[in-house]
């Protein structure tokens, strides 16, 4: 009768799930950047979500990962997008224009898929985890902004690509946690450029930290 009683014990102990919610804070880099186009400011983004996670192992160390979330990001750089009747005409900021801000921020409902390893149990809350996976994104909001010295210029940009993913890893140990995400997608459609002729293939790299909750 003990022994049933401890294995039925082991069974329902062993039901826990891990980082069904997270929250995140990165900085935002722009990585293949034409000659003379440069970052600005602050680069940032905020994301958080839901994440089912199911084991497949035992010992539960070893799982899936499927999600839903929402991100804001803001990209920082000496790009200026100016609105025209004909469409979206860029050009470069130099040294000799005065402004305070310049960005790009776009709102993206994002579906995260993880494979997950952790060495997790019942009742150790600090662990050890390793998620890798991809992140599926779609822009559902985007906004050119320019600040300068005679006002505010804002208006939303239809060259933003609607649908972005890329590669994602996630390390660490107990609260704090490395994330990483690589993107595979331009931030701009295809065919956006300088007037140049020099293509916008500016793609994503965040680098920040991730908290995850039981």
């Amino acid at each position: 009768m003990v022994a049933q009683e401890h294995v039925l014990y082991d069974q329902e102990n062993r039901k826990y799930l891990e980082d069904q919610f997270y929250v995140g804070v990165t900085y935002n880099f722009l990585r293949d950047l034409p000659v003379d186009v440069e970052q600005r400011n602050l680069s940032y983004g905020l994301q958080g979500g839901f994440i089912k996670d199911i084991p497949v192992n035992w010992d539960r160390t070893l799982g899936f990962g499927l999600g839903l979330g929402y991100a804001i990001n803001s990209y920082y750089s000496n790009v200026r997008a100016h609105k025209l009747d004909s469409g979206i005409a860029y050009e470069l900021l130099d040294g000799n224009t005065s402004y305070k801000r310049n960005k790009i921020e776009t709102h993206v409902i994002e579906m995260p898929l993880q494979l997950r390893w952790r060495n997790s149990t019942p009742e150790e809350y600090k662990f050890w985890r390793i998620y890798t996976g991809m992140k599926l994104g779609y822009v559902v909001g985007n906004r050119s902004k320019f600040v300068g010295n005679s006002g505010k210029i804002g208006f939303k940009n239809p060259d933003i690509r609607n649908f972005q993913y890329g590669l994602t890893l996630n390390v660490g140990y107990n609260t704090f946690n490395i994330h990483a995400y690589y993107a595979l997608t331009s931030l701009f459609k295809q065919g956006v450029s300088l007037p140049s002729g020099t293509p916008l293939d500016l793609q994503p790299l965040q680098i920040g930290l991730v908290f995850y909750i039981l």
